[in-house]
């Protein structure tokens, strides 16, 4: 499946399955957004990337991760 800035839950999920022992909480904004860029299954432009949806991934990832 290819991922684009607006699947952001698919995103997280892929985060939490590529990236199983990183801790959300120690995750910068710019770290995320390589992360994100560096997935071979990442297809969006790059660019259109902005602190807001970052951050809202983000939070989704730490929400996931507290649920569990």
């Amino acid at each position: 499946m290819l991922l684009y800035w607006e699947n952001s839950y698919e995103i997280v999920l892929t985060l939490m399955e590529r990236y199983p022992d990183v801790p959300v909480e120690s995750v910068g904004m710019d770290q995320l957004y390589r992360m994100i860029v560096e997935l071979p299954e990442f297809a969006d432009d790059p660019r259109l990337a902005n602190e807001g949806i970052l951050r809202d991934i983000l939070r989704e990832w730490y929400e996931e991760e507290s649920s569990e």
